[in-house]
């Protein structure tokens, strides 16, 4: 017997799979990246670059700051090889994590190994972070303190996003400033970054085509799987006084899926939907990408990166591009980079970029 409901339900079902590509739950990437880069939008300033430089016997470093908002100087950490043929450098913008600093031990030397390699090596201190706090940063609390301020935050006018995006767009502007510079090869930009920095890297760079590599180090997951099979605990962790302060503001005793869920959909709106990391991962493709997970990750559980993964490796097979796509997991390891994914990701770039 011919169905007409079953008809306009199949043919509804249809077109729902093809508006949205790869499957029913992502947004069509053109969508994501406008979408993105509207949520975000601000002034633009002029960036007021000051930077002073020292050679040693080896590497030049310079070190510096950038205007990114009207009042958001962003100190920057630049190292780069004494000499060049060209005159000019393969970049790649390195970014630490959470209570971490552009001038941490382990970040400069990964700038460090970048120019035994002939590329430059820039780092910045994400907001609340480093330098950007009068004296200095205490760790992570500063920051916090910040995500706490922004959730109670009233005056919609003034809704600020220390969680990731206000850095996110901080990258942008690092990257606007990167390509003026002579000594920049300006169609040869990566970046990467660790926990933090890794997400607030497919963050940017997801929708700005001119970087070119990128490898996301602890970062990959689905904050969407998280809540939904009760997996948040760890990415909560890294700010959980500001957690703890939302949940007491919605008249909860104990954190739960709610009170998460609110204050991420204040502070990172669409971070469960349009902007979870597998819908914005698929951005990349064609563009080289390393994703470096491990195998019991807290922050980042193993199976919302595999999602993204799969996510990103369909993007990457539909443009005949899945030889630039590569996962490594670490196993038996907690959310904690590796010297082997060190290598990784300076291997990664050595041969992409």
């Amino acid at each position: 017997m011919f169905n007409r409901s079953a008809v306009i339900i199949c043919l509804v079902l249809c077109f729902c799979s093809s508006l949205f590509g790869q499957s029913d739950q992502y947004w069509p990437p053109g969508k994501v990246s406008v979408d993105f880069r509207k949520l975000l939008a601000r002034p633009i300033v002029d960036f007021h670059a000051e930077f002073k430089s020292i050679k040693t016997d080896s590497v030049t470093i310079e070190t510096g700051t950038i205007y990114s908002e009207k009042n958001e100087k962003v100190p920057v950490l630049i190292y780069k090889p004494l000499t060049s043929k060209s005159g000019s450098f393969p970049v790649v913008i390195f970014l630490h994590g959470t209570g971490g600093s552009k001038d941490d031990k382990n970040i400069k030397n990964v700038l460090y190994q970048l120019t035994k390699r002939g590329m430059m090596g820039v780092a910045i201190d994400a907001r609340f972070h480093g330098a950007r706090i009068p004296g200095g940063a205490h760790g992570g609390e500063e920051y916090v303190k910040a995500v706490t301020a922004a959730w109670q935050n009233k005056d919609k006018t003034k809704q600020t996003h220390p969680f990731f995006y206000d850095t996110v767009f901080d990258l942008w502007r690092l990257t606007d400033y990167l390509v003026t510079r002579a000594d920049v090869k300006a169609d040869r930009i990566g970046m990467a970054g660790i926990s933090m920095g890794g997400i607030e890297t497919w963050m940017a760079a997801s929708v700005d085509a001119r970087i070119k590599v990128a490898v996301l180090d602890i970062a990959a997951q689905s904050f969407s799987w998280s809540l939904d099979n009760d997996r948040w605990q760890g990415r909560v962790h890294t700010i959980q006084n500001a957690h703890l302060q939302a949940a007491k503001d919605l008249g909860d005793s104990v954190l739960d899926k709610r009170n998460v869920k609110a204050l991420w959909d204040k502070l990172v709106p669409g971070i469960t939907g349009e902007f979870d990391c597998p819908s914005m991962v698929r951005l990349f493709a064609p563009r080289p990408l390393l994703i470096l997970s491990t195998e019991k990750d807290q922050n980042c559980p193993l199976p919302g990166a595999k999602i993204a993964f799969e996510s990103a490796k369909t993007a990457y097979n539909k443009v005949n591009a899945a030889d630039k796509l590569k996962m490594d997991v670490a196993p038996n390891l907690p959310h904690q980079t590796t010297p082997e994914h060190l290598q990784m990701t300076l291997d990664w770039f050595s041969k992409w970029l």
